[in-house]
């Protein structure tokens, strides 16, 4: 069963995520800080990361810098932060993909 990691600090929508993504099949692994991720990453080795970009400990800009310079695993940033320059930002950073919250989950699921 592949391995989704959500990384988000809102436990409410991760845990909808959480739901969803079971729902259809996946494995989904919930870490709510950015400086837990890397270890997370290392233990768990998920298939495709969902990263929110505003994170307790470090920020989702630089949990993805850290990753991609480990794996060229896929990172789908999930953010709030719309601007152009934060969706710059995160692809810079080596995101695949940015969706701005709210979303829709048949939206993420495609």
């Amino acid at each position: 069963m592949p391995l989704i990691m959500v990384v988000d600090d809102d436990q409410d929508l991760a845990e909808m995520l959480g739901i969803v993504l079971n729902s259809e099949g996946y494995e989904v692994n919930l870490v709510s800080r950015g400086d837990e991720v890397i270890t997370a990453f290392e233990t768990q080795a998920p298939d495709l990361i969902l990263l929110d970009i505003m994170l307790p400990g470090l920020d989702g800009v630089a949990v993805c810098k850290a990753v991609r310079s480990k794996s060229m695993v896929p990172i789908v940033m999930l953010t709030a932060k719309g601007e152009t320059s934060d969706v710059v930002a995160g692809l810079e950073a080596g995101a695949d993909d940015y969706m701005v919250k709210p979303f829709n989950p048949q939206e993420l699921l495609a």
